[in-house]
């Protein structure tokens, strides 16, 4: 365990690092995915690649558990909201709205109900394949060709 750990630490840490962006957190994380590596050295199988990027996919995912754990780092009354009205942001939304809107009733109704489903009522891409019956990959497709299309609207 050893060897391993002085041959993969420094690979752990970078990843974790990257991730975080705060040593201490990443720190954390090395423990953890070694000691998951010491507990259930099973999980590792050759056969499908190297320790080296195993341990870097492990070490991404527990970084990003991290990251999600954390609690917002600005509290809410230190946020300071403009209450005056800016007329030229106002009148750029919508325009916007109105390029969005065209775009999007140009667009197939399974293409346009996918885009809706992932952004307007903020679910997941196996969730709106489990909402429609559609294999994930057609949502997949849907979505990103609904994206397309809109970031050709905006480009011109």
């Amino acid at each position: 365990m050893a060897a391993l750990y002085d041959r993969y630490s420094s690979l752990v840490y970078a990843v974790a690092l990257r991730v975080l962006g705060d040593t201490g957190a990443a720190e954390d994380v090395v423990q953890e995915v070694f000691m998951q590596l010491w507990r259930n050295s099973a999980a590792f199988d050759s056969s499908r690649g190297n320790l080296g990027a195993w341990l870097g996919v492990i070490t991404r995912n527990r970084a990003i558990d991290g990251l999600r754990k954390r609690r917002p780092e600005t509290d809410i009354a230190d946020v300071i909201v403009s209450v005056e009205p800016d007329m030229a942001s106002d009148a750029e939304r919508a325009r916007a709205m109105v390029k969005v809107r065209s775009a999007l009733g140009g667009m197939p109704g399974a293409q346009r109900s996918a885009l809706e489903m992932a952004y307007f009522e903020g679910l997941t891409h196996t969730e709106i394949a489990a909402k429609t019956g559609e294999p994930l990959g057609t949502i997949k497709t849907r979505i990103r060709t609904g994206l397309q299309a809109l970031r050709r609207v905006f480009e011109t």
